[in-house]
């Protein structure tokens, strides 16, 4: 297989990037750049991608915990006997059958309750 190496697509990118660090080198002014923001709405955005999955993780676990304790189960005894049973779930899939499928959700329950006892 031939090695791919992005030519122009890697170098608008690189572009982009150093435009819009045009005119900040060595100083913190809050001038707009560029693309039309400033620089603080450019670290509001690299802030919040990564607060979304952090924001996600806290929804998902959310919606277990509601639903684990309908079959009596807390949130972090349900995710122990999972673990325990060898159910290799991740949270997303878990809290989208939580909502979805309850049916399914209370099969995986009952697993992880056999385990538990």
């Amino acid at each position: 297989m031939p090695r791919v190496k992005g030519g122009p697509k890697t170098r608008q990118r690189r572009k982009k990037v150093l435009k819009m660090a045009k005119g900040y080198r060595e100083e913190e002014a809050a001038l707009p750049n560029s693309c039309g923001c400033s620089s603080s709405t450019l670290a509001y955005a690299y802030r919040d991608r990564r607060a979304r999955k952090r924001d996600f993780r806290r929804l998902w676990i959310t919606r277990i915990n509601a639903a684990a304790r309908l079959h009596g189960l807390s949130y972090s005894r349900l995710m122990d006997a999972l673990r325990k049973a060898h159910i290799e779930l991740d949270r997303k899939v878990l809290a989208d059958l939580a909502v979805k499928d309850p049916q399914a959700f209370s099969k995986i329950a009952e697993m992880a309750k056999a385990k538990t006892k």
